[in-house]
């Protein structure tokens, strides 16, 4: 069965400290989070790459990233592909002074005329680990429509400063019912807090990697057009339209039901400078224990 990892990279020019953050070598041999990322979903059985990108980046992503992911698909059977986030592929008219992108729900929309399987989507710059990409491609190939990894919230904080998590609220079935967005989410001695409120550890959130299918592109790009219609106007310069958004309006309106597969990995990023040393002590680590060969896709 064809599925496919849709990667949203457009915004690979956003800078952190002196570089580009989705750039920066996390291990000896100068791969970066996003080789990871691939490898895993090559592993769990993906077999189709899309990179979202802006067509003003084209040829240095291909440069630094694209063809070399390129020849590695190809000895593996898997294919890529490119869509290109534009800000003014918009149901309207370009407001006056916008310059802001539009979101991960138009940058998912880019692809639309390239996806036709079933699809993961993910952050550039995030690392998900092996299980998550398992288990979402598990739900797909099975039949089912719509699937979101639910990340332990101990193993996504920062020991840098504060972050910003979509707390995960489920049903019995482990069906989402609402992500609540909490935002000033530090380490305390004993656990972790938000502002002046103690958070539960083990609580499910999104790291925004979404299970979903064609059916879905549908669905989002009506929503676009309401979205322009109805929140543009009122904000033109900063609306943006969000997957996460998008999809707690659907689950309000019972149009939509999402699993949450929970993942025990531990998510990496660079939300800070200071990020990077860990992130790269933590895959050393994962290469000096076997999680990764150090040619790292020479196990597929």
């Amino acid at each position: 069965m064809k599925t496919a990892l849709l990667i949203m990279a457009a915004g690979i020019g956003s800078r952190f400290g002196g570089g580009i953050k989705q750039l920066e070598p996390v291990d000896k041999n100068n791969h970066i989070i996003m080789d990871y990322s691939i490898h895993d979903a090559i592993e769990a059985g993906f077999n189709e790459v899309v990179f979202i990108i802006r067509k003003d980046i084209e040829d240095e992503f291909k440069e630094v990233i694209g063809n070399r992911i390129a020849d590695v698909c190809a000895n593996h059977g898997v294919t890529v592909d490119y869509a290109f986030q534009d800000i003014h592929d918009i149901p309207g008219n370009l407001p006056e002074g916008r310059t802001k992108p539009w979101g991960t729900g138009q940058a998912v929309l880019a692809a639309k005329n390239i996806i036709d399987t079933p699809f993961v989507v993910i952050n550039a710059d995030d690392y998900y680990g092996k299980e998550a990409f398992k288990l979402v491609h598990e739900y797909l190939v099975n039949g089912g429509k719509s699937c979101m990894a639910g990340f332990v919230l101990k193993n996504t904080l920062s020991d840098n400063g504060s972050v910003t998590r979509g707390i995960c609220k489920m049903d019995d079935s482990n069906n989402l019912t609402e992500v609540v967005e909490t935002k000033n989410i530090v380490k305390i001695e004993d656990g972790a807090r938000a502002d002046e409120a103690v958070l539960d550890l083990d609580s499910l959130v999104s790291m925004n990697m979404w299970g979903l299918t064609p059916d879905f592109l549908d669905v989002l790009e009506s929503g676009f057009e309401v979205f322009f219609d109805e929140e543009v106007p009122e904000n033109p310069l900063k609306a943006e339209y969000l997957i996460p958004t998008f999809i707690g309006k659907l689950l309000e309106q019972e149009k939509n039901q999402v699993k949450v597969l929970r993942t025990d990995d531990t998510w990496y990023g660079m939300t800070y400078k200071e990020d990077a040393e860990t992130v790269k002590e933590s895959f050393q680590g994962m290469l000096e224990n076997g999680v990764y060969e150090e040619d790292l896709f020479a196990d597929l």
